[in-house]
């Protein structure tokens, strides 16, 4: 434990990117296999379980503390970091540094793991021992490992370049080794570092190359960034889940860009991925289409998620898998080829491409299809298409360049995301909490409303989009205007407006407001507008039928 909480604090007290990868070289070239298992589980990103709610670890510290539960809350306020407020508040352990000698991986069972499916009665006796024996400076990255938030600000690049390093092999090598199975053990990390190829590396999938957000405001601007239109290729961002298919061997595997393997929730994409020539990878998108209407991203994650699809689901939520790349043909890795040559050997394995207009959304019968090149003779006339992505169902356009290799992350420059602007509506802020870290002690997450009636319901949370100086503004409205506290949220007199910008709309039956909207994000304070001036449910409503 002693080991990782080194690492772990090296790490935060750094934002270079060689100290960050030394630090990690270090640490897996020195640490027990099996700690170095439980390590990369933690730093590579994966989802955390928490052992112990934040709610009980605030109750048992006050009793430890003798301090009233008010005043804990409002250490953990001014902290912003629950980790941190306790083990400041905590008292010295009796026995400091007795517990220093335990490995992580022991420390990850016996007070993590084992918890989970235990008695409260039983988790307090552990965390309060616990507690007697790590002095602060451990006691603050148990707190995290316990609560399922221990973030160390590596990406799963610096991870994966480090043991690279370690392992004395290729990093793109390395990468494609981390996709796919956890490494759940000591024996399981020895194999990633193991040179020789692995029976396991045929499954994976190869890291996804990501596109950057193409931020410029006029076609203009575009064009003198980009160059020639005649170096790109455009195609249609879907509004799906990024996924592969891998057919290798006997298997045919279906990967989700967050690296799970979901082949047991698209069971029709992985047969038709079984009728590909062994050898072959695509990389496309996952949609689901019914009765000539894309669905969209909400009705796709249904099914992400699950283990068991049942024929009910398969009839409701239709999916396909549109392809945009091949990476492998015939066992041979292409990603170092031109985008181009990989386009043409696409076509010629997928012949039927998907065509973008609602009329023409192929039957259902159909699986595997060709993501349609987007084709303009000017970036005026292209810009000109990307104007009617809402009316297909599309989020906008990809411009790739077509003479990129297929990168791993985000590799910025060969791959852009060219979104639509986002629908917006002014609305009222209603309740607001404090943030955590550097916004501790201020008011800066909130939830807005719309009229309806003559009263405003809530429609969407929001956290980001304005200013410091502005969030310090607001923040001592927000305490003028409180009128009641319930915990760490305040109900506000309705004084402010917002100008929200949303990806898309919805109906839904599990908010209130009966609307749901997509990446909600504040994009101004409107100063310059009265509350009786923020817009209606019936507003958003129209913009449903707007996007359609």
């Amino acid at each position: 434990m002693k080991r990782f909480t080194d690492l772990y604090w090296r790490l935060d007290a750094t934002t270079s990117t060689n100290e960050k990868v030394a630090a990690l070289r270090d640490y897996f070239a020195t640490a027990p296999h099996a700690d170095a298992a439980c390590a990369l589980a933690v730093l590579s990103g994966g989802r955390q379980m928490r052992s112990v709610s934040s709610g009980l670890l605030r109750e048992w510290a006050a009793a430890a503390t003798g301090l009233p539960a008010w005043m804990v809350e409002e250490c953990y306020a001014h902290v912003g970091d629950l980790a941190e407020t306790l083990a400041l508040l905590l008292p010295d352990p009796s026995a400091a540094g007795e517990g220093d000698g335990a490995s992580l991986a022991d420390v990850m069972q016996t007070t993590i793991h084992d918890l989970r499916g235990a008695s409260e009665e039983r988790k307090r006796e552990v965390v309060a021992g616990v507690w007697g024996r790590l002095a602060p400076r451990e006691r603050i990255v148990w707190h995290k490992l316990l609560t399922g938030g221990c973030r160390v600000g590596v990406s799963k690049t610096l991870v994966a370049r480090a043991l690279a390093e370690v392992a004395g092999v290729d990093q793109a090598v390395m990468a494609h080794r981390l996709m796919g199975d956890a490494v759940a053990d000591g024996a399981a990390f020895a194999r990633l570092l193991d040179p020789a190829p692995t029976d396991a590396d045929s499954r994976r999938p190869y890291p996804f190359f990501l596109a950057s957000a193409l931020e410029r405001s006029t076609v203009g601007e575009v064009a003198e960034d980009l160059g020639p239109l005649a170096e790109w290729q455009a195609e249609w961002k879907w509004d799906g889940m990024r996924a592969q298919i891998v057919r290798r061997g006997g298997d045919a595997t279906v990967w989700s860009r967050g690296e799970e393997l979901v082949s047991d929730a698209f069971p029709e994409i992985a047969a038709a991925a079984a009728r590909l020539p062994p050898g072959t990878v695509l990389d496309g998108e996952l949609l689901a289409v019914r009765e000539g209407t894309l669905l969209g991203f909400g009705s796709l994650s249904k099914r992400a998620g699950r283990v068991r699809v049942t024929k009910k689901i398969l009839e409701e939520i239709p999916c396909l898998f549109v392809a945009y790349d091949q990476l492998e043909a015939g066992g041979e890795d292409l990603r170092d080829r031109p985008l181009a040559e990989r386009r043409e050997m696409l076509e010629r394995l997928v012949t039927t491409p998907f065509d973008a207009t609602p009329a023409g959304f192929p039957a259902e019968a159909g699986r595997l299809f060709l993501s349609p090149l987007v084709i303009a003779d000017s970036w005026d006339g292209l810009a000109g298409l990307r104007a009617g992505s809402r009316a297909r169902g599309v989020e906008g356009l990809m411009l790739k360049r077509r003479n990129s290799p297929y990168g791993v992350g985000r590799t910025r420059g060969d791959w852009w995301k060219w979104k639509i602007e986002p629908l917006e509506i002014d609305a009222v802020l209603l309740y607001a909490q404090a943030g955590h870290g550097r916004r501790a002690g201020l008011h800066s997450d909130y939830t807005l409303g719309l009229w309806q009636d003559g009263r405003l319901v809530t429609v969407a949370k929001a956290y980001s989009g304005l200013s410091d100086d502005e969030i310090v503004e607001i923040d001592r409205i927000v305490r003028a205007t409180t009128l009641e506290k319930h915990g760490p949220v305040r109900i506000c007199q309705p004084t402010l407006v917002m100008q929200l910008a949303f990806e898309g709309v919805a109906r839904s039956t599990r908010h209130k407001s009966g609307l749901a909207v997509r990446f909600p994000r504040i994009v101004r304070w409107r100063r310059d507008k009265e509350p009786a001036e923020a817009g209606t449910l019936a507003d958003l409503e129209r913009m449903i039928d707007a996007g359609r």
